[in-house]
């Protein structure tokens, strides 16, 4: 009777579940914004929890939030956002809005960290037999491990990568800060900003 083992099976299954996450678009302009705040007839709506696996994972890890907004322009004025209406805290507190650049770097995967699947590569599939006293002898090997290594490496950092580059390209698209808000005008953005909870957002309009 043949009996096929694997060295390692378990370590293999568990660094199958540390894969690389996708990056899934952010609709803005369909979201449910939950969040509303009013100052001089502009309008701020706002939205939290906007990423998941990796990317919502470096959220936390570094304190930073992105955060999707809606500006309504009812005002009898053009707007610049940055200048002449900014973001702040309900209860007084300073906020500090990031560059997007710093944000997407800030929380970005980093394939290069997918290297650590070519541990896999020493693993062999061996092959066993019974001989005729009930032992048990190696007849074959295979180095398994030569695919699963660089193949699994490989997929994760294109994979990472892929997400990454439609990442920054949301954050580039969506970077409100120095925008021009014409009256009666919609803009949608995406804000990364410090902060470690999801506390209420006001406008405070110069």
């Amino acid at each position: 009777m043949r009996i096929i083992k694997m060295t390692f099976m378990v370590f293999v299954v568990s660094m199958l579940t540390n894969c690389a996450s996708g990056y899934k678009d952010i609709q803005l302009k369909s979201l449910n914004y939950i969040s509303k705040n009013e100052q001089s007839d502009i309008i701020l709506e706002y939205k939290y929890d906007l990423l998941d696996k990796k990317y919502a994972k470096k959220e936390v890890k570094r304190g930073v939030k992105l955060v999707a907004v809606r500006i309504t322009n009812n005002s009898n004025e053009d707007i610049i956002f940055g200048r002449d209406v900014k973001l702040g805290y309900v209860n007084g507190q300073e906020l500090y809005v990031l560059d997007n650049d710093k944000v997407y770097k800030t929380l970005k995967q980093s394939p290069a960290s997918y290297l650590w699947y070519l541990l896999l590569s020493p693993i062999n599939l061996y092959t066993y037999e019974t001989n005729g006293y009930g032992g048990q002898e190696t007849t074959n090997s295979f180095p398994i491990g030569l695919i699963l290594g660089p193949g699994i490496a490989g997929g994760n950092m294109i994979a990472a990568g892929n997400a990454n580059k439609k990442f920054k390209t949301q954050m580039l698209d969506y970077n409100l800060y120095g925008t021009v808000i014409k009256s009666g005008e919609v803009k949608h953005g995406l804000i990364g900003i410090e902060a470690d909870s999801y506390e209420a957002l006001t406008l405070t309009v110069e």
